[in-house]
């Protein structure tokens, strides 16, 4: 008998989560991660997404043919109570330098010193790197440590704790306890569902153009995950979390 896997569930039922050592790994990220909320810090987490101009425009593209459209890039921060009073960032992908910069971290770290003291920046582990093995002609996953790093910024740990905060990382199979992605799950819906609202067309006897209030449409997008809303995705995560640290100890 055939079974169709929901694909909003790919990302929790992994192949490798049975895996000891990654179980080890997660244990010992949500016991660093309970400790220093229990000295004090405040859990903050960090992300990013990639929004194709595709999607912003509303254009019908073949799959193929979103490679070679612009890619943005936005990152923000976010805790229990919402997202923190930053100034998020957006980055066109081809400007992006080879080497990410630190300058954008070091702010935030700032900000988050002076805005809510001692914090545990929470960021997502990559998807580890897959080589081929030529004895069983099949892919496997390296299991090395990967560095600290969002695709449009570094995070530095040095950086991190020089302003006495700490940065953790969610292993990349459990990637579920970062509530990030219900943020940005719920941007990408509103860019969908409201494109039209903040797109000015223009039809001359030659030619026609369409300009599209780029900033406006995603700072609302943003605005649309509210406290509430952040409240009940940490809740969730939350829950995972206990779950976790009473089936793997």
């Amino acid at each position: 008998m055939h079974r169709i896997v929901n694909p909003l569930l790919k990302h929790i039922i992994h192949r490798s989560y049975l895996d000891p050592t990654l179980k080890k790994q997660c244990l010992q990220y949500l016991k660093t991660l309970r400790t220093l909320q229990f000295n004090g810090y405040n859990t903050i987490f960090l992300g990013e997404t990639d929004i194709l101009e595709s999607l912003i425009t509303g254009e019908k593209v073949p799959q193929e043919g979103n490679l070679n459209w612009p890619i943005w890039t936005i990152v923000h921060a976010a805790g229990s109570q919402g997202w923190v009073p930053w100034k998020y960032r957006v980055f066109l992908r081809d400007d992006l330098p080879l080497n990410q910069q630190e300058d954008v971290f070091q702010e935030l770290c700032h900000f988050l010193s002076v805005t809510y003291g001692k914090c545990a920046i929470v960021v997502r582990e990559k998807r580890p790197p897959r080589v081929r093995n030529e004895e069983s002609s099949q892919e496997e996953e390296i299991s090395e440590p990967q560095p600290e790093y969002l695709s449009s910024i570094k995070c530095c740990l040095e950086i991190a704790k020089a302003t006495g905060h700490e940065l953790l990382s969610v292993p990349f199979p459990y990637n579920y306890l970062h509530p990030m992605d219900t943020a940005w799950s719920s941007l990408k819906w509103f860019v969908i569902s409201n494109r039209k609202d903040y797109s000015l067309k223009s039809i001359e006897r030659t030619y026609s153009y369409q300009c599209i209030l780029f900033s406006d449409l995603i700072g609302k997008g943003i605005e649309k995950m509210s406290p509430s809303k952040w409240k009940a995705a940490v809740s969730k995560v939350r829950r995972w979390e206990n779950y976790y640290l009473d089936k793997f100890s």
